[in-house]
Parts: C-alpha cells; sequence; structure tokens
C-alpha cells in the first residue's frame, strides 16, 4: 500500500511526500512519487505518527453503559490515537493478577488500537490497602489510582519504593483529600508529591494539572533534577470556568479561574508541560445535564488532536515538530512504550490530519458510546482523516484505490 501525495514534516517544513507499506506494516520507502496500483491519496494531509494518549478511561469491564472497549478503540483510531493507557477505575478493579487479566482478555478481543492498562496502587482505589504491586509490575507499566488519588501517604511511599525497584511509573491523580475538587486540593497535594517523588527517587507523573501554583511547583522541581512529568488536558488550555454551562462542562480537576488557564498555556508554551492526555471520561446521558448534579467527565479522542493543532499549532504558537512531542513521543517514551515514528524501517503507526479544512464536531458523528463532550459545535481544523496502527488501517475517512 502507498499513501500518495501526503504532507510530512522534514526539516521543520511540510513536504510532499509518498509513503510505502509492506504487508507486514512495515514503512519500506518515503519518496516523492513511488507507484502502485494499491494506495490511498492523502493529499494535503498530514501525515504524522500517531497519538498517544496515556489517560483514557475505557470503563469495561463494569460499566459498559457508558463506554466499552470496542466503542472507545474505535473512537480512539477515529481521533488519530493509536496507543492509550486506559485507567483502572472499573470493576472489577485491576488491583491483582487475576483483575487485570479480566480486562487485558476483552482488551485482546476488542481493542482497534493498542492498549497498556494502568493497574491501581490501592484494592478497589480505596486508599486502604495496596494492590499486588509486586506481581502486577511485570504485567502492566505504570500505577496509578486516578480518579481519587492516594491519600494514605504510608501507603504511597511504599508503592513509590516498589515503583523505583521494578522502574515503573506512578501517575498522580493530585487532589488532597477533604478539599474537594478546590484549587487548594490540587496544590497541597502536588507540593508533598513532588517532595515525596525526589526523596524516593521514583518516576512520577502528575495527571490533568490545572492551577498556576501547582505548575510553578513542577517547574521548580524540573529545575532541581525530580524525576517529575506532568500532562495537560485540552479542556484546561482552551476552556476556563467563564464557560462551564451543563454537564458536559463538568470534570475533575474542574475548569478553573482564566488565570489557571493562562498558567496552563504559559506551561506548555515554556517546556514545563511534558505531554498531552484527554482524560477521556465517558458518561450517560442520564449521568449528565444539570451541572451541579452531573458526574465528572468528558469524551475527548476524537477532538484531541484538532483542538490543539488549531489553538496551537496553526497560531504559530507552538511548532509542527513539538505538536508531535507533545502527542505522541514524549508520553510513549515516558511510559516506556512502543514510540511512533515516520521512518523507513519502522511499523506504520500513522495518522494523516486535515489541516487545510476546518469542520463543525456533532454529536451524531460520535463514535465513543457517550457523547459528553464539551466540544459539540465547536469548528476545529486538523480533524484525522486515517488510522494505521502496525500498518493496518483502523480508520479511514478517505477512497482507498485498489
Amino acid at each position: 500500500m502507498i499513501l500518495k501525495n501526503g504532507l510530512i514534516l522534514i526539516d521543520d517544513e511540510l513536504c510532499k511526500r509518498d509513503i510505502a507499506i509492506d504487508d507486514k506494516g512495515v514503512i519500506t520507502a518515503i519518496e516523492p512519487c513511488l507507484e502502485n496500483d494499491c494506495y490511498v491519496d492523502v493529499s494535503g494531509l498530514w501525515v504524522m505518527p500517531s497519538a498517544v494518549d496515556v489517560h483514557v478511561h475505557l470503563r469495561e469491564p463494569g460499566y459498559e453503559y457508558k463506554e466499552r472497549v470496542f466503542t472507545g478503540t474505535k473512537a480512539a483510531a477515529k481521533g488519530g490515537v493509536g496507543t492509550i493507557m486506559p485507567m483502572p477505575n472499573l470493576n472489577p478493579c485491576p488491583d491483582s493478577v487475576e483483575n487485570l487479566k479480566v480486562q487485558t482478555d476483552i482488551i485482546e478481543r476488542d481493542a482497534e488500537v493498542k492498549c497498556y492498562p494502568f493497574c491501581s496502587v490501592t484494592i478497589g482505589e480505596m486508599g486502604k490497602e495496596m494492590s499486588d504491586l509486586e506481581n502486577l509490575a511485570p504485567l502492566v507499566k505504570a500505577f496509578t489510582d486516578d480518579g481519587k488519588g492516594v491519600n494514605n501517604l504510608e501507603i504511597l511511599e511504599r508503592a513509590m519504593v516498589i515503583a523505583k525497584n521494578n522502574n515503573k511509573v506512578i501517575a498522580s491523580h493530585a487532589e488532597a483529600e477533604n478539599l474537594g475538587t478546590s484549587r487548594e486540593a490540587e496544590i497541597v497535594a502536588v507540593d508533598r508529591e513532588t517532595d515525596m517523588a525526589k526523596r524516593i527517587g521514583v518516576k512520577y507523573h502528575f495527571c490533568h494539572i490545572s492551577t498556576k501554583e501547582a505548575y510553578e511547583k513542577v517547574r521548580q522541581a524540573k529545575k532541581e533534577g525530580y524525576d517529575v512529568t506532568v500532562e495537560a488536558c485540552p479542556h484546561h488550555l482552551l476552556l476556563c470556568d467563564e464557560d462551564i454551562k451543563d454537564g458536559n462542562t463538568k470534570m475533575n480537576p474542574p475548569l478553573r479561574p482564566r488565570a489557571d488557564m493562562e498558567a496552563t498555556i504559559e506551561a506548555l508554551l515554556d517546556g514545563t508541560i511534558d505531554m498531552l492526555a484527554t482524560d477521556h471520561a465517558p458518561h450517560a446521558k442520564s449521568e449528565k445535564g444539570e451541572y451541579a448534579k452531573s458526574l465528572n467527565g468528558i469524551i475527548g479522542l476524537e477532538t484531541f488532536l484538532p483542538s490543539i493543532y488549531t489553538h496551537f499549532v496553526k497560531t504559530g504558537k507552538i511548532s509542527h515538530a513539538r505538536f508531535i512531542e507533545l502527542v505522541s513521543t514524549a508520553p510513549a517514551r515516558r511510559f516506556d512504550l512502543p514510540v511512533p515514528a515516520l521512518k523507513v524501517g519502522e511499523k506504520a503507526n500513522l495518522c494523516a490530519l486535515d489541516i487545510a479544512n476546518s469542520h463543525v464536531y456533532t454529536e451524531d458523528e460520535i463514535l465513543s458510546l457517550s457523547k459528553n463532550s464539551p466540544f459539540i459545535g465547536y469548528e476545529f481544523y486538523g480533524f484525522n482523516k486515517l488510522t494505521l496502527v502496525d500498518g493496518k488501517i483502523k480508520y479511514i475517512q478517505l477512497n482507498l484505490e485498489a
């Protein structure tokens, strides 16, 4: 198969090239002009390594009415996301080898993209007893109690030691208990956990940071050589509390004051933010409505790339190369995942973004089982038209000539 007339990034410029992919899914040539009877015309599309989203909720097993592995990974493929890391707030929770297998069996059967599940730090994510981390460590890339955080600091320290000894990452939902979803809850948790991570020497990752003071703490920790990374979500870069309307604008951390959104943008532009992730969190329509009564969480896989491309790449605030680093290279490297690369000899893990034309995102097109997006009705550039996972077409909105 050949991808014809696509734009690829060469020395910071988008150049027209054809990409040949063999029947094993390996890129065999990248040239100005290649001939083959089987091709996909990607004229005008930016062909780039597929995205890696290290913060996704697939809801299965346990909450299949919100999302399934099949629908969630279909949505990922539609969005140009070829690799995801599903969170462990499931039933059963992956807090033991046996419970993890329930999840991985479903993934093996149904997933349309690559999936690398987290295991939980504590049993049932209840914060009272540590999960079987010693036996889970060889089977996962990272530990987290996402959605709640670990406020039992004795357990957290023990988990840090196990993670360090097994060269794993701990991903933190930084939220100090008894402070709700307030700004202070995040700031206190980031402050204390950063210091703990330095003392133990563990690889530590902060999920969806949203406050100015938390970014200042992480920025200083990086200067001092801590092994700390941080992710931001598109909604905290594009929206603030002034945009709150209904349940589709309710998530945790919540949309913060404009000053925090501006601080998040600053952290993106100055390099404090290492990577971007969606925190894709599906909920049924019955769980979303009036803001105060709605559950926390929004979907984001399908608008991940276009939202960031439109507001930061198209405007010249970040480069095309930095975009690839934020959404693909950096998350893969941090979590020891295969790094998608558009190079001869590499497996074709690619997506193709329509950067020339805008599109209004609609509820009707959503492939996720749930529809709780704050970006319905928004107009973005850079929607994905083609996703290849190891050379196999997993999403296509183009003509395949054969």
